[in-house]
C-alpha cells in the first residue's frame, strides 16, 4: 500500500515522488482543518442540521481519504509522469514490481482514460455500498461530477482496476487479488480513520449538501496538492519527497501542522451584535443615522430566523450602509463569517470597493485581526488601490485588511471578503466545471446586491436561480434598488423561499395583506422564517429633500440638443447628458464648443482613461466637490449607476422609467448653491419622435413596450422621491396595460421576447436545488448536475460571463502605436521602457459592430498574426500571454475588417465604415 504513488516530478536531475497514502492523509487532515476551522458556522449548521456534527465530521473526513483512491488501479500506476522522464516512471514501476505487482512494467491498457482515477475512486467504492450521493462526490472532486452512477465501470473496464480482465492461471488470479486487496486496505483505512465500523454508517445526504461538500473536497484537494505558497519565500506546504525516501520518512503530523500554520494567515470575522441603543452609523462613519436608516436597522434587528432583505429607497439615501450595518446583523443572526458585494458594472465595482474595504478596515481593527479581501471582475489586477493592499504573509501587526495570494483565478470566491461585478453572482446557475467551489465561497456570506433593478429578462433567470440555491444554503440576501418593480420583488421572495422550503409558499407563508401590491416608499422587506414582514412607516423620513422635476420632451437634433445645453448653462453649472449608445455619446460630445469644459465617459475607453475619468468626475462634481464655472458631462449608463455624481441640469434619451428615474437621481443630489437659472431641477427627455416612435437605436437597446408605458406615465413634473414607486409600478404592471391605447402590437413582441429570453436562460442553467434524500432517484445527487454545459464555458471567463449576460461575445485589445521609431504606448512611452502590466493596461473591447460572430473568427487571426509578428516576446509575460494588439499609426489610427478604427484619450474608441462592401 505504501508503495502506491499519488504525484511524481522531476527538477534539475532530481525525482521527486509522493506516495498515495501520504496525499490521502493529507487532504483528510487538511478537509478536516477546514470544516472545523475554515467553514462559517453557517456552513456547519446546514450541514449538521439533519446529523449531528460528529456524524458530518465522520463523513467528511472520509471523503477526504478516499479521494484519490481511484489511483490504486494500475490504469493510474503506469500513468506517464507529466515531465516524459522516462527513468522516474521507471524507478517507480520497479519499485511496485518489488512489492508483489508483477507484471507491471509489461501492462498496456487499450482502455486507460475510460477509468480516470476520480471515476475509478467512484466505482470502486459504489462496489463496497457506500451511498451514490456520496460516491458522486469522489468520482466529481476533478470539477466535474460522473452523469450517472459507475456500477458498471469495474465490470466493463476490469483490468484498468485489477491489471487483467481475465485471470486464466493461479499467477493471474495472484495479480488480480493484489489489486483487490490494496484496494480493500486503503477502504478499510478511510473508514476506521474517519471514525466508522462499517460502510452501512455512512449517510445518504441531499443535493445542496453534496454540493458544499463537494467543493470543500475541491479545495481542500487543491490545497493538499499545493507544494508551497506563491510567494518569493516559496514557502513549503506539502512538498513530494526525493524518491530514495518512503512514506516511514514522513512525520504526518507536524507535515500538516507546518503547511496549515503558513497556509492560514488571515483572521475569521466573529460578527457581534449590533446595538441598536448606540447610533451604529455613527459608530462606523461618524454620522448621525437618517430616520429611514434608523428604522430599517432597528427592523433587521428585530429578527429572529432572517433570509431576504429588499431595501426599496431613493437615490443618495445611503443605502450602502444600511447594507453594511445589515450584514453585520445577518451575519450574527446566521452564522456567516464574510460578504460579498455585487454590482452592475466594473466602474461601480470599483467605487464600492473602497467604501467596504474603510468598512472591513474599522472591523479589522475592532477585532484586532487581518481580514482578507478580493475584488472580482477582470480588470482587477489593473486597479491600482487594489493592488496596494499588502499580502497576508508580508503583514505582521494585526488589525490589516490584507489578500491572500492562494485564493486566486477560480478559488477567489473563498476571500471571505469579496466586492465584484454581479457577473460572480449570476454564475452561481451557470453549468461549469467546478462550479461546486463557487457554491461553497458563496455560502458562507452575506450577499449584497446592487442596483437590482438594471438586470434585463435574461440575466433575471439566473439571478432566481442563484437566489433560489442561496436559499437552500439559508444565506442572507440584501437586495438594493431605488426603483424595484413589484413583480421583481415578489417573485426574489418566492424564490428565496422555494430554496430554502422547498414547496407550499401560499400555504406556509405569513404576510401582510396585499403584500404583493405593497407600493409604499421606502420600503423594506424582510423574510423572517417563514413570515414576510413590510415596513413603511419611517417617522421623520422627510430629512431627505424633496425635489419637483420638470420634466421636458426635446425633439430636437443633435445641433438643437447641444444648444439647448448651452443656453440652460448660460449662467454657469454643470450638465449631464445621459445617452443610450457609446456613439451617439461621441456625436454630441464633438458638437460641444471647445471653450466649454467637457468630460466623457463610457466603455469604450482604455482601462486607465476610464478609471482616470471616473475619479475626475467625483473629484469636479462628487460629494464635497469643488465644482467648475460651467461643465458638460456626456456619458452612457454608467453615469446612472452607484456614482455619487451631482448634475444641475440633465439631459437623458428615453428609457424605462426606472432608468430615467435612475439617472434623475443624479440630478441636485446635494444640498449646494446652484446657478440662479437652474435652482429648480430640470430632466430634458430625448428621443420621443412622438408616441410610438422612438428612434431605431433606442428601440433595439430597450422595448418599445416599455418605452411607450414611460412615455405614456412621464408627467411634465415629478416629485421626487414620492413618486418613483408609482411610476415604477405603472409601467411594469401589466394591470395598467388596458388603460393605454395602442399598446397591442409592442406588448406581443415583448411578451415573445420576454419568454425568448427566459427559455434561452434555461439552457445552461443548472437545476433548483433538489431538497429531499433518497438512495433510489439520480436527482437527488450530484450526477449529472453539470451534464451538457456549453462549450469552452470553463476555460473562458470573457464567454461564461457573456453567457450569463446574453451578450455578443467580442474581442478585447491592446493598443499600440506602431511606428518607424518603434513601438509606444499611446500616452507617448516606449513598451520597452515600461512593465508588461503597463502594457497590459492599454486594453479596450472592440465594439459588436466591428465583431459581428460570422467574421470574429477571421479577426482574431488576423490580430493574432499580427500581434505574433510584431510582439513575439509577449508570449513570456503571465500579463500578455494570449494577448491581442491593435497596431495604431501614429494618429492613433488602424484599420481592421473593413473598419476604421481611432483612439482619443477624450473621446475614446471610435470607428468608422470604410467601404459598404463586406
Amino acid at each position: 500500500m505504501t508503495s502506491l504513488w499519488a504525484k511524481k516530478r522531476s527538477r534539475d536531475g532530481v525525482h521527486y515522488w509522493l506516495p498515495l497514502i501520504t496525499h490521502l492523509i493529507d487532504a483528510q487532515n487538511t478537509i478536516n482543518w477546514l470544516f472545523n476551522h475554515w467553514l462559517s458556522p453557517g456552513q456547519r449548521r446546514l450541514l449538521t442540521q439533519r446529523f449531528s456534527e460528529d456524524k458530518v465530521e465522520k463523513l467528511v473526513k472520509f471523503i477526504g481519504f478516499t479521494h484519490d483512491i481511484g489511483k490504486a488501479t494500475p490504469a493510474f500506476q503506469i500513468k506517464r509522469s507529466f515531465d516524459e522522464d522516462f527513468g522516474l516512471d521507471v524507478e517507480l514501476l520497479e519499485m511496485l514490481i518489488r512489492q508483489g505487482f508483477t507484471g507491471l512494467d509489461d501492462v498496456n491498457l487499450s482502455d486507460s482514460r475510460k477509468s480516470q482515477h476520480a471515476r475509478a475512486g467512484e466505482a470502486l467504492l459504489d462496489t463496497k455500498g457506500v451511498p451514490e450521493s456520496v460516491t458522486a462526490i469522489i468520482g466529481g472532486h476533478h470539477g466535474r461530477p460522473e452523469d450517472s452512477p459507475q456500477t458498471q465501470q469495474i465490470d466493463i473496464y476490469t483490468a484498468n482496476y485489477l491489471q487483467l480482465d481475465v485471470a486464466k492461471s493461479e499467477t493471474d488470479k495472484m495479480i488480480q487479488k493484489n489489486w483487490q486487496n490494496v484496494q480493500e486496505q486503503l477502504f478499510k483505512y478511510g473508514l476506521s480513520s474517519s471514525g466508522y465500523d462499517s460502510v452501512g454508517e455512512i449517510p445518504d445526504i441531499n443535493q445542496p449538501e453534496a454540493v458544499l461538500l463537494e467543493g470543500l473536497l475541491i479545495m481542500a484537494d487543491w490545497l493538499a496538492s499545493s507544494e508551497s505558497l506563491d510567494n518569493p519565500e516559496n514557502t513549503p506546504l506539502f512538498p513530494l519527497i526525493e524518491l530514495n525516501q518512503t512514506w516511514s520518512d514522513i512525520d504526518m503530523s507536524s507535515r500538516f501542522r507546518n503547511a496549515i500554520s503558513a497556509w492560514y494567515q488571515s483572521g475569521e470575522w466573529i460578527p457581534a451584535q449590533v446595538g441598536i441603543e448606540e447610533d451604529p452609523y455613527q459608530k462606523r462613519w461618524g454620522f448621525d443615522a437618517r430616520p429611514v436608516q434608523k428604522a430599517m436597522t432597528e427592523a433587521i434587528e428585530k429578527t429572529t430566523d432572517p433570509g431576504m432583505v429588499i431595501i426599496e429607497a431613493p437615490m443618495g439615501l445611503g443605502k450602502t450602509e444600511i447594507a453594511l450595518v445589515a450584514a453585520e446583523q445577518l451575519a450574527y443572526k446566521s452564522g456567516c463569517d464574510g460578504i460579498f458585494m455585487g454590482l452592475p458594472t466594473q466602474a461601480t465595482s470599483n467605487a464600492m470597493f473602497e467604501r467596504v474595504k474603510q468598512w472591513l478596515n474599522k472591523l479589522a481593527k475592532t477585532q484586532n485581526d487581518n481580514f482578507d479581501i478580493k475584488l472580482m471582475h477582470g480588470k482587477a489586477a489593473f486597479n491600482e488601490d487594489y493592488q496596494a493592499i499588502p499580502n497576508a504573509s508580508n503583514v505582521d501587526d494585526l488589525g490589516s485588511v490584507v489578500v491572500n495570494s492562494w485564493l486566486a483565478g477560480k478559488k477567489s470566491i473563498l476571500s471571505k471578503f469579496t466586492v465584484g461585478t454581479i457577473d460572480n453572482f449570476l454564475l452561481l446557475g451557470l453549468k461549469q466545471k467546478h462550479l461546486f467551489l463557487k457554491h461553497l465561497g458563496f455560502s458562507d456570506k452575506v450577499v449584497i446586491l446592487d442596483e437590482v433593478h438594471a438586470y434585463d429578462a435574461y440575466m433575471s433567470q439566473y439571478l432566481y436561480k442563484a437566489v433560489e440555491w442561496l436559499g437552500a444554503y439559508h444565506v442572507p440576501i440584501v437586495i438594493l434598488s431605488a426603483t424595484l418593480p413589484k413583480n421583481r420583488r415578489n417573485v426574489l421572495l418566492k424564490k428565496y423561499y422555494k430554496g430554502k422550503y422547498g414547496k407550499y409558499f401560499k400555504k406556509n407563508v405569513v404576510a401582510p395583506a396585499h403584500w404583493q401590491d405593497n407600493q409604499a416608499y421606502p420600503l423594506l422587506s424582510v423574510f423572517d422564517g417563514k413570515e414576510i414582514k413590510q415596513i413603511t412607516d419611517f417617522p421623520g423620513q422627510s430629512d431627505q429633500k424633496a425635489l419637483s422635476l420638470q420634466v421636458t420632451r426635446v425633439k430636437a437634433d443633435d445641433k438643437e440638443v447641444i444648444h439647448s445645453v448651452l443656453e440652460n448653462l448660460q449662467g454657469g453649472g454643470v450638465a449631464g447628458i445621459i445617452v443610450n449608445t457609446v456613439k451617439r455619446a461621441q456625436t454630441l460630445a464633438q458638437l460641444v464648443p471647445q471653450d466649454v469644459s467637457l468630460m466623457v465617459l463610457h466603455s469604450a475607453f482604455l482601462v486607465p482613461d476610464r478609471v482616470t475619468g471616473e475619479r475626475e468626475l467625483e473629484d469636479a462634481i462628487g460629494k464635497h466637490a469643488k465644482r467648475p464655472d460651467k461643465m458638460i458631462v456626456i456619458g452612457t449608463q454608467v453615469l446612472e449607476q452607484s456614482l455619487d455624481i451631482d448634475f444641475d441640469v440633465m439631459y437623458t434619451d428615453i428609457a424605462p422609467m426606472d432608468l430615467i428615474l435612475q439617472r434623475a437621481g443624479r440630478l441636485h443630489r446635494h444640498h449646494i448653491e446652484r446657478p440662479r437659472k437652474l435652482k429648480n431641477p430640470q430632466l430634458y427627455v430625448m428621443g420621443i419622435n412622438g408616441y410610438g416612435d422612438y428612434d431605431e437605436a433606442n428601440e433595439s437597446i430597450y422595448e418599445k413596450y416599455l418605452l411607450m408605458k414611460t412615455d405614456h406615465y412621464l408627467a411634465k413634473t415629478i416629485q421626487l422621491p414620492s413618486d418613483i414607486s408609482r411610476l415604477v409600478q405603472a409601467v411594469y404592471d401589466s394591470a395598467t396595460d388596458k388603460l393605454i391605447d395602442g399598446l397591442d402590437s409592442a406588448k406581443e413582441k415583448f411578451e415573445t421576447d420576454l419568454e425568448k429570453e427566459e427559455n434561452k436562460a434555461k439552457v445552461f442553467q443548472i437545476a433548483a436545488p433538489n431538497l429531499t434524500v433518497s438512495a433510489f432517484d439520480d436527482d437527488t445527487t450530484i450526477h449529472g448536475w453539470l451534464s451538457h454545459s456549453q462549450r469552452r464555458i470553463d476555460v473562458d471567463e470573457q464567454k461564461a460571463n457573456a453567457a450569463v449576460r446574453d451578450i455578443q461575445e467580442t474581442l478585447e485589445v491592446i493598443l499600440i502605436k506602431h511606428t518607424n521609431d518603434g513601438d509606444f504606448l499611446l500616452t507617448g512611452q516606449n513598451i520597452n521602457d515600461v512593465s508588461p502590466i503597463k502594457i497590459a493596461q492599454q486594453v479596450v473591447r472592440l465594439p459588436p459592430a466591428v465583431t459581428p460572430s460570422y467574421r470574429i473568427d477571421k479577426i482574431i487571426s488576423e490580430l493574432e498574426t499580427q500581434t505574433s509578428n510584431y510582439y513575439p516576446n509577449w508570449q513570456e509575460s503571465r500579463w500578455l500571454r494570449g494577448t491581442l494588439a491593435l497596431s495604431m499609426n501614429k494618429d492613433n489610427t488602424a484599420q481592421l475588417d473593413n473598419w476604421q478604427l481611432h483612439y482619443s484619450a477624450k473621446m475614446g474608441l471610435s470607428y468608422e465604415k470604410e467601404t459598404e462592401n463586406e
